[in-house]
């Protein structure tokens, strides 16, 4: 469906409802993904769908259904099973009336008609010449090829009314050497600028140059994290953002704002029309996104809202609900860290000694509040010595706090975007004092 579709849609489906507020959610998507190991492509998927939710309030009370099929009776049926489930809640005190909405632009960007007519060809010419590059230096390679686009529309009764066409892109290779193996990745709303070979060179290139990887004793390094490496780490710290983890005090956060947590190196933005992450401009409510400081050189300044924490808070509602129900409250989803002042270059030639990270693995929380994590190099780890990069290093565990991390950095002059994340997250690579290491493996 295209907007006009949905809107309509979403119109028929408010008429249905007698419940006191209501909010319909449209959303549609159609998602293809290519995935190819040892130079062969293994595995087809191509998913489209549309789906209907409905929110349904009656006095203090919320209930919630959604179906994916969208003929009269089953849309009418939808609508009242949310409002029968309304009926059985418990009241809750803090529930916010349904927000107004307001203008929306769409991000310049956005959505590329290439990427959403893509077909399974151009996927496979990706992987084509993903597979040369990997032939060319005798190595295995596995990964991914995708493309994706998808709509929302969102209306409720109090007069919001919002839609947003948008697509994505991406590409994810490792290439895997007898003892060594490197990473590649690129993403962007246009598949036709995402350059497969550059991205495989990129890999192969890791995966030679951390041949005959040596072992490095644990314990506090200098490090420089790539924009992977550096986006996998810090893509644990977004949550702190919500006003739902600052009230229940699962948020560093909660200690206070205005308060210096971090070298005044850092900032950091929500901002959803980023040019290299344009997103959607409003939030599941079909209120408008604010552009958010979160923390401005390295002072934490607020966290972002929702029409029921903005009430309950006190505060403005910064547009950053997510679907309803969750349980996860607003989230800052469009993340971005400012870049620095020196080149990418510069931060290598201005370590003594240090370790070069290409990416991280199986990242996990060790303490939520304090956002300390634990988990491995990956796939291009590389020793520093007197401001070149001399050889491979054999992957090793780390135990860190990232705000601790995050007190003591520096970044470089240009960002990229990253991750296969259901969030947008643009970092640049970023050097760490005293980066903490607790063992080393054999590989």
């Amino acid at each position: 469906m295209d907007s006009a579709q949905r809107e309509a849609l979403a119109e028929r489906v408010l008429a249905l409802s007698n419940a006191d507020q209501t909010e319909v959610t449209i959303g549609t998507e159609d998602a293809d993904l290519t995935r190819f190991t040892h130079e062969e492509i293994h595995q087809n998927v191509a998913r489209s769908d549309a789906g209907v939710s409905v929110r349904a309030i009656l006095g203090l009370r919320t209930g919630t259904a959604a179906t994916n099929v969208l003929d009269e009776d089953s849309l009418r049926a939808t609508v009242g099973r949310a409002i029968a489930i309304a009926q059985l809640a418990p009241e809750d005190p803090d529930l916010a009336p349904l927000p107004s909405g307001g203008p929306t632009v769409t991000p310049k960007g956005a959505y590329v008609k290439a990427t959403a007519d893509a077909s399974p060809q151009l996927r496979a010419g990706m992987a084509d010449a993903i597979f040369k590059v990997a032939e060319s230096h005798k190595f295995w390679c596995a990964g991914f090829a995708r493309t994706q686009s998808a709509g929302f529309t969102i209306a409720n009764s109090n007069g919001a009314r919002a839609s947003f066409d948008g697509t994505d892109s991406g590409i994810n290779v490792k290439m895997n050497a007898a003892d060594s193996t490197g990473y590649g990745q690129a993403y962007s709303p246009d598949a036709t600028t995402l350059d497969a070979h550059k991205v495989a060179s990129v890999a192969a290139s890791k995966a030679k140059n951390s041949a005959q990887p040596q072992g490095v004793e644990p314990g506090e390094w200098t490090v420089i994290m790539e924009p992977a490496a550096f986006g996998e780490f810090f893509a644990y710290l977004g949550q702190h953002f919500s006003a739902q983890a600052y009230d229940e005090g699962s948020s560093f956060l909660s200690d206070g704002l205005d308060k210096p947590y971090f070298s005044e190196n850092l900032t950091i933005t929500d901002d959803y029309s980023n040019p290299l992450a344009p997103s959607m401009p409003f939030d599941f409510e079909g209120q408008p996104k604010q552009r958010v400081t979160l923390v401005e050189s390295g002072v934490a300044k607020t966290f972002v809202t929702d029409s029921y924490w903005a009430k309950k808070l006190n505060r403005d509602n910064t547009g950053h609900a997510l679907p309803a129900p969750n349980a996860y409250g607003p989230q800052a989803i469009d993340l971005i860290v400012a870049p620095g002042k020196k080149s990418f270059d510069e931060l290598i030639a201005e370590t003594k000694r240090g370790l070069l990270i290409s990416r991280f693995w199986y990242i996990r929380t060790v303490d939520q509040k304090k956002a300390i994590v634990t988990g491995m190099t990956r796939d291009g780890t590389f020793l520093i010595e007197n401001g070149k990069v001399t050889g491979g290093v054999r992957n090793m565990r780390f135990n860190q706090s990232i705000i601790a991390a995050l007190g003591k950095c520096e970044f470089s002059s240009a960002a990229q975007r990253t991750g296969d994340y259901w969030f947008s997250l643009v970092v640049p690579a970023e050097k760490i004092e005293g980066f903490k290491f607790s063992s080393g493996t054999q590989f």
